[in-house]
């Protein structure tokens, strides 16, 4: 139980035992408990606040982007949860506004409502503080002082970060670095930076210093220490941006990033701003750098007998390097969220990264053509492999040309140039160390899927879990104990990581799918425009896929994973073979086909099977003549329908105000608002209808606060770190 519902609990018990009834009546409390643990009651009403800024992308897929400025907080929200926004002003319960929701859309997939309230309330967006009961008793046994506790989360997180940089920061700008950003001051501190570089290549071309030259130890630490001091600058240099867009720096510290030390700083906050000001953000760092290389350039060349001019000539030599690498958009540095923004692209590297290694080959064995959207991305994606190795080996080759003469003399200088030696390669070969343990952890995983997969046929116990999942769908319900035994003896564990699809909209059904661990997204996309739509959210004992292999028609969505997810498949010919013997099975087939008839109807499209088969047993498919009366204004609202097929008309008041067709509802306003009928609805033409009474209709409703995963890419953030 979480916080909130916990201090709900504590909230109820203590009114019901002042305001219960008399001793012969027992009711009071429990209803009390009842209604303010029930999610559906609750009254959600944005705080004051909170901020929201929609954006809208040249491709489409537009985002808003919603803020808690107190625990500087950011969720990234799909336009359709924006709407949403406006009816939590307190006045509304939850079920409330899932009636509005539906009203507008039509679709009863209303679980997502739901997911949103919890969303915002645990994020505190809410004017309902959130309390998180158990962090608090954690948090008041821990007997541990302010040093020992800061030991121990840097053992467990390698990361040491501080909440008031954001006084650091406004002091820097304040006093010291706004200036920078009048107009014509910041053109004279580039054309100083360019002079700088000039400085630097006159050097290079008289040969005014070797890259050996120098005392291994002085330079080492010189370059260690400028090093530190510039990445110091160049996160200074994120920060003051967004200081100067009024936003805020959340915190900054040091961490142990893959074996490399590193500066980082949360500029989330950044997500609220305008692109153009993004990329001014992004470009930052890099300014400062440019900086302090030109800076360092113009030293070395002014000074060349100064004995530390070498080390500042190697120092500037590295940073025109890095700072390339740094703006090269191939790599997820800072000149690939400036690209990003100019392309209006913000997962532009996942996004291509997914495609090239899932959606091409399907595309290609399909034999698909490609849209213009996917051809820039598989060629990012290839690009970005080919600069990654090609940036491998110059970072080897200055290592070895810079560095290479430092290497024996540190190591025979004792302890203290041993010391060194450590620190100066992890600093310089960070990357190279990530690397590596990013590819040992893709092997890892890979290895451990084939490994479970093994186990998996071997062991009884996870055949056993199988069963219990699928015995729990309700469409399995009437299944015999040998059929279903059987079932899970032949069903197959599958894994899939994080952006893999399970199958594409459009593929051959060839399974069907029990979700065991993991979050999915079952999406519809638009062939002729690129966009997409989420459909669903899938998570544990949901399942998917099999009324494709009823229908025998492609798949009419993608189903593709949002974090790793391992499911249990059940195949095509698994399938025909147990759930088709209609001597064992009689009745399961004659459902399946019903279900996936109703889910051809707009209003029912994007719910699960097992709420499909909740619709189908209260409901029943009607055929009506022309001119057959189906609901009259002034009756009391009964039931909801949907077309099939055929033609309707809606009369109000003798007049005639509109005409339905397949695919459209009716009758839902007199069950939502507990009115009389508002209108006739006359059959226009021989239609077929499928009837929805009310308490299978308000069971549709209810539904959304029985289930709900809570989608764990929402809560987003830009960090950056060197």
């Amino acid at each position: 139980m979480n916080g909130a519902s916990e201090r709900g609990v504590y909230a109820a018990v203590k009114d019901g035992l002042e305001t219960a009834p008399s001793a012969g009546d027992g009711r009071g409390l429990w209803d009390r408990l009842s209604m303010l643990v029930d999610p559906a009651e609750f009254r959600p009403q944005l705080a004051p606040d909170v901020e929201v800024k929609e954006f809208h992308l040249r491709w489409g897929n537009d985002y808003a982007m919603i803020a808690n400025p107190r625990d500087l907080l950011h969720y990234q929200l799909d336009p359709g949860e924006i709407e949403l926004l406006p009816l939590m002003d307190g006045t509304r319960t939850v079920k409330e506004i899932v009636v509005e929701r539906f009203r507008e859309s039509g679709d009863m997939e209303l679980s997502g409502v739901a997911d949103l309230v919890q969303t915002l309330r645990v994020g505190n967006f809410l004017t309902d503080p959130f309390v998180d009961v158990r962090a608090a008793v954690r948090r008041s046994i821990d007997t541990a002082n302010a040093v020992r506790t800061r030991t121990r989360e840097f053992a467990k997180t390698l990361m040491l970060s501080w909440s008031g940089a954001q006084g650091l920061v406004e002091w820097c700008y304040r006093y010291l670095l706004r200036w920078v950003f009048i107009p014509w001051v910041g053109a004279l501190v580039l054309l100083a930076a360019a002079g700088g570089f000039l400085a630097f290549w006159s050097s290079y071309q008289d040969g005014t210093f070797s890259l050996s030259s120098g005392s291994p130890a002085v330079e080492s630490l010189v370059l260690l220490g400028m090093s530190y001091f510039l990445t110091f600058m160049h996160e200074l240099g994120h920060a003051v941006v967004l200081v100067h867009y009024g936003r805020r720096v959340k915190s900054a510290g040091f961490m142990i990033y893959f074996g490399s030390p590193a500066f980082f700083v949360d500029s989330s906050d950044g997500l609220m701003m305008d692109r153009g000001k993004r990329i001014v953000q992004s470009f930052g760092g890099p300014y400062a750098e440019l900086v302090i290389a030109g800076a360092s350039a113009t030293l070395a060349w002014a000074f060349p007998d100064w004995s530390l001019a070498p080390a500042f000539y190697k120092f500037a030599l590295l940073n025109y390097f890095v700072i390339f690498l740094n703006l090269v958009p191939l790599l997820e540095l800072d000149g690939y969220w400036i690209l990003s923004d100019l392309i209006q692209v913000p997962d532009l590297r996942p996004k291509s990264m997914q495609f090239i290694r899932y959606d091409l080959w399907q595309k290609i064995r399909r034999r698909e053509r490609f849209t213009w959207q996917e051809i820039g991305l598989g060629l990012y994606a290839i690009l970005g492999v080919a600069f990654t190795i090609y940036t491998l080996y110059w970072s080897l080759y200055f290592w070895e040309e810079i560095f290479g003469g430092l290497v024996d003399a540190l190591w025979d200088g004792g302890f203290t140039g041993r010391v060194l030696l450590v620190a100066l390669a992890l600093f310089l070969i960070g990357p190279l160390i990530r690397g590596l343990i990013t590819l040992i952890r893709s092997l890892y995983r890979s290895a451990r899927n084939v490994f479970r997969a093994i186990r998996f046929r071997l062991q009884t116990k996870w055949r056993v879990e199988a069963a219990q999942l699928i015995d729990g769908l309700p469409m399995f319900d009437d299944l015999p104990e040998d059929v279903l035994s059987e079932l899970a003896g032949r069903v197959q564990l599958r894994s899939f990581p994080a952006g893999k699809s399970v199958f594409r909209q459009g593929d051959r059904p060839d399974a069907f799918y029990v979700v065991r661990k993991g979050v999915l997204h079952v999406i519809e996309e638009d062939p002729d425009t690129g966009k997409e739509r989420l459909l669903r959210t899938l998570g544990r004992a949901e399942s998917f896929g099999e009324l494709g292999l009823v229908d025998r028609a492609p798949r009419a969505a993608t189903v593709k994973a949002v974090e790793d997810a391992q499911l249990f498949e059940v195949s095509e010919a698994t399938f025909d073979r147990l759930l088709l013997d209609t001597i064992r099975v009689p009745d399961f087939a004659p459902t399946l086909q019903a279900v996936a008839e109703l889910r051809q109807l707009p209003a029912f499209a994007s719910l699960g099977a097992d709420d499909l088969s909740d619709v189908l047993g209260h409901g029943e498919w009607r055929n009506v003549a022309p001119g057959e009366v189906i609901i009259e204004q002034g009756q009391e609202g009964d039931a909801f329908y949907a077309i099939r097929s055929g033609q309707v008309e809606v009369i109000k008041d003798d007049e005639r105000r509109a005409t339905l067709g397949p695919g459209a509802h009716f009758g839902e306003v007199a069950l939502l608002m507990d009115v009389p009928r508002t209108a006739t609805v006359v059959a226009r033409t021989p239609a077929r209808l499928f009837r929805l009474d009310r308490e299978g209709f308000e069971q549709a409703i209810a539904g959304a606060f029985r289930r709900g995963t809570i989608d764990p890419s929402a809560p987003i953030g830009r960090t950056s770190q060197h």
